[in-house]
């Protein structure tokens, strides 16, 4: 159980699994900014600023970001010194050993794929107010989970999800195009995301009032920090683009580079989008599931609040690649390490990628988007990010002092400080989390268990060594 993968056997490339490296830098910044902005963005921040913080989302942003930034440092630095897929799942195999590698890889599979669900759903709401702008309804049984009826409608009228199922199939259609051509795809989507952010803000400063600002703390210093505990969900993602370390042309020197350039434009985007935000309109004012479309419309902007809708829509697209992929290179890697069957790291012999995990993620996700009620789906994620945080700050302090002698291409700043900092955050946002979702965290957790010692520990490349 505490069998450690030796770092030095642990190849730069791909070998023959048949991974290929095609991205480079920019593209996998890309990726990373793909997967940071998104709901957070267009939706987590007017909720917050309504609810909990006020103006002072700004501060609940500025105070996830810095916990978030003490994770990615841990990140960055085994990025440039294990540029192999399964990011968390991989580092804690190195360090802490294989039954704590496996728990985190394993985790991360539910905890990515839900994520992917948890968006499409979101998406598909905005894709229905949509429809809805342009008198088109959709039929009842294809309009939502069961159960999720609003005011109005009959219990048992809906039946399926249909948009949120079709929209995670459409992901795992895009990435089983190969990577070349599935980066090609996300870095159009982020460009249009960014540009659509970047359309808030121009035309928003000069729609600001000064006085929208006071009170800048409504709820008080405590709101804020609440907000930071909600928001802090909007500003991760870099760890799941580490996923693709083994397609990365340069991964030793890029890596780490893609990580913190896609968490530093992400909190730049952030803070100015709230400042707007917040500045056009009273807070209580906000429209918590549409706050920057439903803002310009507010003052007289309609066209632009139209388009920043659909781009809202495209742009959450990237969040769906960047998870599922994350979660199909985690899979990936523990079969090929012999925790779960070797068939599924099996490669497309000309795309070069793993089309039978993704096919069957993909699935996964769409049943969950599809038959599940948002707030169901969303209970699944969250702890998983957060013990892996925990278990790759930790990871980097051990080896730190194990291995000081390795070459690493990063060093994280203020050792052992700056690590622990993203322990103790991580640590009491979990605070935060309800009952259930620790529920359902042990019983996924006892399943990986009963896996592990029935197959896994046997099966293992190290044992067989």
């Amino acid at each position: 159980m505490v069998r450690r993968k030796p770092i030095e056997q642990i190849e730069d490339e791909s070998g023959g699994a048949g991974l290929t490296r095609t991205l480079g830098l920019w593209q996998l910044t890309a990726i990373g900014v793909g997967g940071i902005i998104g709901a957070g963005i267009f939706s987590l921040a007017g909720a917050v600023a309504n609810e909990k913080a006020g103006p002072a989302v700004l501060i609940s942003f500025l105070v996830a970001g810095i916990a978030s930034a003490a994770a990615a440092f841990s990140y960055a630095e085994f990025a440039g010194l294990i540029p192999k897929a399964g990011s968390a799942y991989t580092y804690g195999y190195a360090v802490l050993g294989e039954f704590t590698g496996w728990a985190i890889g394993w985790d991360l599979l539910l905890e990515y794929t839900a994520i992917v669900a948890v968006v499409a759903i979101g998406i598909s709401g905005y894709f229905d107010d949509l429809l809805g702008f342009m008198h088109v309804h959709l039929p009842l049984w294809m309009s939502g989970a069961p159960g999720t009826e609003p005011k109005g409608v009959a219990d048992g009228s809906y039946k399926i999800n249909l948009f949120a199922v079709l929209l995670c199939l459409l992901i795992a259609w895009v990435l089983n195009l190969g990577m070349k051509n599935a980066a090609r795809f996300e870095t159009a989507l982020v460009y249009l995301k960014v540009g659509i952010v970047l359309l808030v803000i121009v035309v928003g400063v000069f729609k600001i009032r000064s006085g929208n600002y006071s009170p800048f703390f409504p709820f008080g210093l405590t709101g804020a920090f609440t907000g930071a505990a909600t928001v802090f969900f909007a500003v991760f993602g870099y760890d799941a683009m580490s996923t693709a370390a083994e397609e990365s042309q340069e991964a030793r020197k890029h890596m780490p580079k893609a990580i913190l350039y896609s968490l530093a434009i992400s909190m730049v985007l952030y803070v100015a989008a709230c400042l707007v935000l917040t500045g056009m309109v009273d807070y209580r004012d906000i429209n918590p599931n549409a706050a920057f479309s439903s803002a310009f419309k507010s003052v007289g902007l309609n066209t632009v609040g139209i388009i920043i809708a659909v781009g809202a829509i495209l742009g959450v697209l990237t969040v769906l690649f960047t998870f599922m992929m994350g979660a199909t290179r985690v899979w990936f890697s523990m079969s090929r390490d012999g925790l779960l069957p070797g068939w599924f790291a099996r490669t497309h012999p000309t795309r070069h990628v793993p089309t039978r995990i993704t096919w069957i993620l993909g699935a996964a996700s769409a049943v969950i988007a599809g038959f599940l009620p948002i707030a169901e789906a969303a209970e699944l994620t969250n702890i998983g990010i957060l013990l892996a945080f925990i278990v790759v700050c930790v990871a980097v302090i051990v080896l730190r002092y194990r291995r000081p002698d390795l070459p690493r291409e990063f060093r994280t700043p203020g050792m052992p400080v700056v690590p622990a900092v993203g322990i103790l955050f991580s640590i009491w946002l979990i605070t935060f989390l309800e009952w259930q979702t620790w529920v359902r965290f042990a019983v996924w957790f006892l399943i990986g268990c009963a896996i592990y010692f029935a197959y896994s520990r046997r099966h293992s490349l190290l044992n067989r060594r």
